[in-house]
Parts: structure tokens; C-alpha cells; sequence
């Protein structure tokens, strides 16, 4: 897949997963799923850094919208979500140290079930969007999501993601996006929805 920007966002380098984090950590900072899973401990920012730099810069595409005020994180298909090893131990130390040992059981217990229930097609798969407060409700999001889904039609391959705030459903659906299931992932968790994208022709 050969993916581009658009006017305002450019793709994100090496040295952003600072930005990319704190970014996204500020996005969620209200989401159902994200709350309930961290216990509303301080956990999102380094989580999501470490996954920027060790997971998505890496391995995926990344936007940043002019200014940091939105974020996507993307891998394209085949690619690993997986933590590398060290970087793996150094997370789970963290997230016990700012968020304790049920934000880790709880984590852990998510990502297991989305891991399950993620479809076995080749895909691109949408980590995360996310724009700050103050930019939201400027179309910022649709514009974000943009060249990775152009590229996905150019090269017809379907696009994957779960769904932790209902408010974002009509963003994904007016992107192509349907909902495939909708599941908790965890007892007394908030659903998530997963939805498909098929490549337009």
C-alpha cells in the first residue's frame, strides 16, 4: 500500500511517538472502553507512546494533523501489533506502576478478545484516531482517515477496526465502515464495535 497525506496532515516520523501519544492519550482521555480498562488511572499517555514508538511508527502509517491536533495509527495488513520483547516487559512494568494490578488484568483481558475476534482477511487495521477537544466537530476526523483509506481502495484492501465510542459510529460509517459485531470484551466492560470496510472500486 503506498500511502500519501493530505492538505493539513503529514505523515509522522520516527522521533513523533511523543506527540502521537500524547495526542491520542488526550482524545480518549472520555473514552467508555479506555476509562473502564485503565480504571481512570493515569496510564493512557505512556501506554500509547510506547506503542507509537515500539509498534506503529515502526511497523505502520501514522498521521499527524497540522498544528498536533489529530492523530491516526494505523498497521497495514500482515503486520504485528505485538510488542517486541524488552519494550513488552517495560510496559507491563508500567502500566502496574500507574495503574495497578487490576488496570493490567483488565488490559490484558481486552486485548485478548479483540485479538480473537479480529478477522482472519487481510486488512488494514485502524488502531486509533483521535483529535483534541478543541479541534473537534471541524471535519477533522474524516480528513484524517482519508489517505489511508485511499490507498487501501487503490490497492483493494479491506480496513478493520474496533469501535470504543458510539459518538464516532456515524465518522466510520460515513467512511464505509459497517458494523460487524458488537461485543464486551470483558465482564462489566463497555462494548466495542467491530467494523469492516470493504475497498471501493
Amino acid at each position: 500500500m503506498q500511502v500519501g497525506s493530505a492538505e493539513g496532515l503529514r505523515l509522522a516520523r520516527g522521533d513523533d511517538w511523543r506527540t502521537l501519544g500524547e495526542v491520542t492519550a488526550e482524545a480518549f482521555a472520555a473514552d467508555p472502553v479506555a476509562t473502564w480498562t485503565f480504571d481512570g488511572k493515569p496510564c493512557l499517555r505512556p501506554v500509547f507512546q510506547r506503542l507509537a514508538r515500539d509498534v506503529y511508527l515502526p511497523r505502520g502509517i501514522c498521521h499527524l494533523a497540522d498544528g498536533d491536533l489529530g492523530a491516526t495509527m494505523w498497521l497495514p495488513p500482515g503486520a504485528s501489533k505485538e510488542l517486541p520483547g524488552v519494550s513488552l516487559l517495560g510496559a507491563a512494568a508500567r502500566l502496574l506502576i500507574d495503574g495497578g494490578p487490576r488496570a493490567m488484568a483488565r488490559a490484558l483481558a481486552v486485548d485478548a478478545e479483540m485479538a480473537r475476534r479480529k478477522p482472519k482477511a487481510p486488512h488494514a487495521y485502524l488502531f486509533t484516531i483521535g483529535v483534541r477537544a478543541s479541534a473537534r466537530g471541524k471535519g477533522l476526523g474524516r480528513r484524517l482517515l482519508a489517505p489511508v483509506l485511499a490507498a487501501c481502495d487503490a490497492a483493494g484492501v479491506p480496513a478493520y477496526l474496533e469501535n470504543s465510542n458510539p459518538a464516532n459510529t456515524p465518522l466510520y460509517a460515513g467512511a464505509g465502515f459497517r458494523t460487524l459485531d458488537v461485543f464486551s470484551p470483558a465482564p462489566g466492560c463497555p462494548p466495542l464495535a467491530a467494523m469492516w470496510r470493504e475497498a471501493s472500486a
